[in-house]
Formats: C-alpha cells, structure tokens, sequence
C-alpha cells in the first residue's frame, strides 16, 4: 500500500462540521491527515461525530473532536490543551507536531453601514480575526521545525469587492489576508501561510442571505468565467470545489506557495 501525501501528519480544521469545513476534513483524511474537528455550538455537536466515524470508516483517519468558541480568547489554548488530553496524544512520548492549521470558521451578517453596532463589530472581528490569531499564537510552539508546515485561512472575495452590507465582514477578511503575509514572514521557517478566497459558496451561509444581496452578486457571478460552465448559469462553488483547493495548498509540492491569495472563485475577481 503506498503512503499518502499526508499520512500521519495532524490537521486543525476549524468550523469542521459542516459545508466548506466538512469538505476540508474530508480531502485532508483523504490525503492521509489525522484531524482535530472542531466546532461551536451544541447543535453541531452530532453532525461532528458523524463526521469524524465517516472519516474513520472511509479513510483510517483518527478525529479529536474539539468544542471550542472562537470568539474566546483561549480558544488557541483550549484546542491546544485537548489535543494533549486525548486518548491519541495523551500516552505518546513523541512531541506533539501541529502540521496544519485551516482557519475556516466565521461569521457573516450583512449589515449596511447605517445600521452596524458596536456589538455586531465586535462579535465578527472576534470570530473571524482574533480566534484565528490565538490559535496560531498558542500553535507556533507545536509546528514543524522543517518549514513543512502549513497554515491556510479562509477568506472571501468581499475583502476585495467593497460589496454593500460587508464593511465589517469585508474587513475581517482582509485583516486574516493581512496577518496571513505577516505570518508567512515570521514563521517562514516553520511553515507557510496561505489564503484562499472564495466567492458564492452553496452552503447555508450563503442561501441565508438577502435576495437583494444576491442581485447584487448577480453580475459578478454571471461573468465570471467558471460559474457559467455546465450549463448551470451564475453557480456558485460546490464546498468540495475549495476543499480541493485548499488541500492542494497542504501539500508537500506546495512548499513554494505564501504570503498569497490563492483565488478560488471562478474568475470572479477578474471584474467585470
């Protein structure tokens, strides 16, 4: 049996429970990786264990399922702290190597600029900036000492577009690019640091919002080269789709590849 890209290296995957995140651990086991799923909310709680038993069954790959609220400031801590606790590390005289950090959680409400509040503020930049910068503070002690590490966020076509409703969500998304270039510069010998900007995605964020957010998508997807193909005009991207980008950039033959924005979004900042 030949050995896969990513046998037995270990993977973070944040907001691993369904969507964009699901589709991430499922291309990463399928490559070998062994990863720690994660997720917020009791609801997720069933769909993460189903996914976990999928990946073991399908793949051979061992999940640590991991509650944590990335809103909190010791959430890095906290994921950290359970990874060492369970039954896979727990009893390992190795030192725990964290191989793979994908940054996927966020939340997007789209909320024109009048009617933002400090709370609504508040609540995306903790999410989608601040957990993700504690988990890569409290990881950096457990990367590769080799430079094959791998730290890939995330982020969305909106930190690039200025869309209507996404002046809060637009700048997380350009802060994670931000300290995304900083981070491929200080960690350079431990890992690289990539982004991946998707457009549309068919998941539940998506299809919650507005239609009059999605007329305003409406042009750009009809003219971006991919998501007219098939004969499905203006689609958007399946969350395998990213997935496979994403796991492409986790790759031993990625090693040349940071500090950058990897499109993924079918031509759609290619403009108008």
């Amino acid at each position: 049996m030949s050995v896969k890209p990513l046998q037995g290296k270990l993977a973070i995957v944040t907001g691993a429970s369904r969507g964009i995140g699901a589709a991430i651990s499922e291309k990463l086991a399928s490559y070998g990786a062994n990863l720690v799923l994660n997720y917020t909310s009791e609801s997720s709680s069933q769909k993460t264990a189903d996914l976990a038993k999928q990946l073991l069954d399908k793949y051979g790959t061992q999940s640590i399922i991991v509650r944590a609220d990335m809103s909190d400031p010791r959430v890095g801590e906290a994921i950290i702290q359970t990874i060492k606790n369970s039954e896979l590390y727990s009893q390992s005289t190795k030192p725990l190597v964290i191989d793979i950090i994908i940054n996927n959680a966020g939340i997007s409400k789209n909320t024109k600029t009048e009617d933002i509040t400090p709370e609504l503020f508040k609540e995306h930049y903790d999410i989608n900036v601040l957990g993700p910068l504690m988990l890569v503070q409290a990881a950096i002690p457990y990367l590769p000492h080799d430079g094959s590490g791998r730290i890939v966020s995330i982020s969305s076509v909106s930190a690039t577009l200025g869309l209507p409703g996404q002046a809060v969500y637009g700048g997380t998304k350009a802060a994670l690019e931000a300290m995304t270039r900083t981070w491929s510069r200080e960690l350079a010998e431990r890992c690289t640091a990539t982004c991946v900007n998707p457009g549309p995605v068919v998941t539940d964020m998506y299809g919650g919002t507005t239609e009059e957010f999605k007329e305003v998508m409406r042009p750009f997807i009809e003219h971006a080269p991919l998501m007219n193909t098939g004969g499905a005009k203006g689609r958007g991207a399946t969350s395998e789709e990213i997935a496979g980008c994403v796991g492409m950039l986790c790759l031993p033959e990625s090693s040349w590849c940071t500090g950058s924005v990897v499109s993924c979004n079918g031509g759609m900042l290619m403009g108008l």
